[in-house]
């Protein structure tokens, strides 16, 4: 059974540390993965201490991947990368010493490296993700280095292809975001597992480069904004100008079939739920479908809302 759950905001305080190691064990026992507890516990503990010590809020927890290989995630507001060193001051707490029991606390970043199968962070829009997957013995030859990546970095070749100019009419903002959101979260779990399980899951390799290449050639950040924007105005729709580079547009009709693919691999429960529901796919298959047809020479298509449909955020 997939072990998606909501992340868990924690409120900084003197129990903040105790409550993200309770959840992590009460994690592991629904699991029925009890092998994991201590090592989850540890390393889970170690996270939440570093954000509260160097990262601001919010600081939430948060469980992926599957039984067989589960992902434990700290998030945090910081885009800091996590440091292994042992050299850096103490942060200064104030006259305030409420959180100096943290100090006995946190003993670094080793020691998850030592109980994980793999660590790393993702650094995002509204600040980094800490990840490890803990296993039931302690690791002697642990990869102390991790792995950080920079997922916001999403248009750095696209200046040095052919472009498309794609308009979007009458493009539903709430969709878009909600593909956004579903697409960086999907792009992410096939990256991990390539990264952490490629033996495992061979598709997963393959799935994280093509998708890696379609969106480093898509510039969502030039109308992000805008659709941003709309939605605080309570606007519903929109007209849009997209820069696609030429390669994401040669691979827009290839992606409708990945992404079919994809929500597949989501079923096996190699992934966690982030199969798309019917609402995605329509919207989906109409935003790739418009980049294809666009880059062919074809007059814009705007959206038409399926019959007996409303959307609702994922």
């Amino acid at each position: 059974m997939p072990q998606s759950r909501e992340a868990v905001r924690l409120e900084p305080g003197p129990t903040c540390v105790q409550q993200a190691r309770r959840w992590a064990a009460a994690v592991c026992r629904d699991m029925g993965r009890e092998d994991l507890l201590d090592a989850a516990e540890l390393g889970v503990s170690e996270l939440v201490t570093n954000a509260l010590l160097h990262a601001s809020e919010p600081i939430t927890v948060r469980v992926r991947g599957t039984q067989a290989h589960p992902r434990f995630e700290v998030s945090d507001g910081s885009r800091v990368p996590p440091s292994l060193s042992v050299a850096e001051p103490e942060p200064d707490l104030g006259d305030d010493d409420e959180f100096g029991f943290l100090l006995t606390v946190g003993r670094g970043l080793g020691l998850v490296a030592m109980n994980s199968a793999a660590w790393g962070a993702d650094i995002v829009p509204e600040g980094k993700v800490v990840w490890f997957e803990p296993v039931p013995e302690p690791r002697l030859d642990a990869d102390l280095e991790g792995e950080v990546f920079d997922i916001t970095l999403t248009t750095g070749d696209i200046e040095r292809v052919p472009t498309v100019f794609v308009r979007l009419r009458g493009m539903p903002l709430l969709p878009y975001r909600d593909f956004r959101r579903h697409y960086g979260d999907l792009r992410r779990e096939v990256r991990l597992l390539s990264l952490a399980h490629q033996d495992d899951y061979p598709l997963a390799h393959e799935l994280s480069r093509v998708f890696d290449l379609f969106e480093n050639h898509i510039d969502h950040a030039g109308i992000a904004g805008s659709v941003d924007a709309g939605l605080a105005a309570g606007r519903s729709t929109g007209d849009f100008l997209l820069t696609v580079g030429q390669p994401a547009a040669d691979l827009s009709h290839q992606m409708r079939d990945l992404l079919d693919l994809a929500d597949a691999f989501c079923r096996t429960q190699r992934l966690l739920s982030l199969a798309r529901s019917e609402q995605q796919r329509d919207f989906q298959r109409w935003l790739l479908g418009e980049i294809s047809a666009q880059a062919a020479g074809e007059a814009p298509t705007p959206w038409v809302e399926p019959r007996g449909e409303s959307w609702h955020a994922s």
